[in-house]
């Protein structure tokens, strides 16, 4: 963050309406826009060459919200990713989630209240209205469906790709439907289920799962 505590901030929105009266909010409660993008790619490119604090992402904007979190979250790890979006919809919300966004707020909030929000995200704080953060912990409490186990020693043999992967996989979506989520192939899901397989040494997905789970 600059030294004058002038959060930068690069908004991408494929509506210049919604980027303008948020550049407005954001400016007023003195944060500093750096950059402004209409599609997934400008916003990774201009979020390279600017560096910001802070990429304020559209979950739907042309080539994808979340493809374009996911890419900034590897490239630029000290930047804060948070979405902002229209979708209230539990696939986007854990997608942009798991593709690293540190925040997920709605186009329908007060608009005066990003630059306190982000300034959270920046100090550690989770940016999410109340009902979102309940969803979240309906599903995490949910006992139907048993969760992987992330500190165990068949978690550290696995990449973050491959955790992606098999969580989707445990949560009983199809092949085509986690390479749809995460903007790949299913050839491509299924080489790093085979991956997975051989790392822990067992022969089918159901057993992975049950090894994950710390069966």
């Amino acid at each position: 963050m600059v030294a004058d505590d002038r959060v930068r901030i690069l908004i991408a929105d494929d509506h210049a309406r919604v980027r303008g009266r948020v550049r407005e909010a954001l400016e007023a409660g003195g944060c500093e826009v750096c950059a402004e993008g209409a599609t997934a790619d400008e916003a990774v490119q201009l979020a390279l060459e600017h560096r910001p604090d802070v990429v304020l992402l559209d979950v739907h904007m042309p080539g994808s919200g979340i493809q374009a979190a996911r890419r900034l979250s590897r490239a630029l790890p000290h930047t804060a990713i948070v979405m902002l979006t229209q979708s209230r919809a539990d696939e986007d919300l854990f997608d942009s989630l798991r593709a690293g966004a540190a925040g997920y707020l709605l186009k329908d909030g007060d608009p005066q209240e990003l630059p306190g929000a982000l300034r959270g995200v920046l100090a550690g704080e989770a940016a999410m209205p109340p009902s979102l953060v309940t969803r979240i912990l309906a599903e995490f409490r949910d006992p139907a469906r048993p969760r992987f186990r992330r500190r165990s020693a068949a978690a550290a043999k696995l990449s973050p790709r491959e955790w992606e992967v098999m969580e989707l996989l445990g949560e009983g979506l199809a092949t085509e439907d986690v390479a749809r989520r995460l903007f790949v192939s299913p050839t491509t899901v299924r080489v790093h289920v085979s991956t997975v397989l051989r790392k822990l040494r067992v022969k089918d997905r159901e057993s992975a799962f049950q090894v994950l789970r710390g069966g």
